[in-house]
């Protein structure tokens, strides 16, 4: 061979040799050992937001014995990550206010910052650990209070609760597979706050929503306190009118169950006044599937809508 030839060769293996080694160990053992949660923004979320608006106020890290960014240990290898200790990028309640910031938010409702909200959230974290031996395991215990700011008045306060555990498969874990199953969890937990609250709300002051109030049980969710339904006085400004449109729904068979987004509604054939905006419903009969349809209402216009469950 060419000894010119040879010695390009040989520079070409060296070069790729030490690439591939600057990347492994970048990988393996990089100098930031923490866990990263990213913030993403719902692609879906509202343009239109509600006219409800809710201040969120950092929750309180009452984890015994931890610290601020520490959420559990490992016996196990994790690609990516050193040592027992398993910590976030930043401290436990920073990612907990800002997930649940971000939920109401995505949903719909404004989150201001300047005090002029008309509701604020606090609370605290009573558990939040990840800790990583033949399985991963998850334990999530959030408890969360909604107060009237101009009173003080607590419209709802309960703790959400998740736990379960995984096994990670034969390659084991890396840094983004926790932070990725971690968020999942801590989702079902604003998810379920969410739920629990914005019921309440609705069911209170639907003068603030373009949806007919309702309440619903949700697992998982323990109410501490849950405000009276209480008649608001009148809004004044015409566009944060609750505003009604009528559905029409007829089903194969007849007298199914009517379920609007997951609250009951009656039997079919239905005729009723239902709020404007996009609704989901559930029709349930003995010995057939249930159907599932999402439609939209307008203001004083008709829908109807004819379903046929199936066997």
């Amino acid at each position: 061979m060419n000894q010119k030839l040879f010695r390009g060769l040989a520079y070409l293996l060296i070069s790729v040799c030490g690439c591939f080694s600057a990347t492994v160990y970048a990988s393996w053992f990089s100098s930031d050992n923490s866990i990263h949660i990213a913030d993403n923004k719902n692609p879906k979320a509202p343009a239109i937001m509600y006219q409800a608006s809710i201040q969120v106020a950092e929750y309180v890290d009452a984890r015994a014995n931890m610290a601020p960014k520490k959420i559990g240990i490992t016996t196990e290898l994790v690609s990516g990550h050193y040592g027992n200790d398993l910590e976030l990028n930043r401290e436990v309640n920073e990612l907990v206010t800002t997930s649940i910031k971000n939920r109401f938010r995505d949903a719909g409702f404004q989150t201001p910052v300047d005090g002029s909200a008309l509701y604020e959230i606090t609370g605290k974290i009573e558990n939040l650990s990840y800790n990583i031996s033949a399985r991963d395991k998850v334990s999530i215990a959030i408890e969360t209070t909604l107060k009237e700011v101009a009173t003080g008045n607590i419209i709802w306060s309960g703790i959400v609760k998740e736990a379960d555990e995984r096994f990670a498969g034969i390659s084991g874990d890396s840094k983004s597979d926790i932070a990725r199953y971690l968020k999942f969890k801590l989702g079902i937990v604003t998810k379920k706050t969410y739920d629990a609250i914005s019921a309440a709300l609705m069911s209170s002051r639907p003068d603030l929503f373009n949806l007919m109030p309702g309440t619903k049980a949700i697992a998982g969710v323990t109410p501490l306190l849950v405000a009276e339904t209480t008649t608001p006085a009148p809004v004044t400004n015409n566009n944060t009118a609750t505003l009604n449109g009528t559905l029409i729904l007829s089903t194969t068979p007849t007298r199914a169950k009517v379920y609007l987004d997951e609250i009951y509604f009656g039997l079919s054939p239905l005729h009723a006044k239902v709020g404007v905006g996009i609704h989901e419903i559930s029709v349930k009969a003995k010995e057939y599937k249930t159907g599932m349809e999402k439609i939209s209402i307008r203001k004083d216009e008709t829908t109807e809508l004819e379903m046929t469950l199936e066997r």
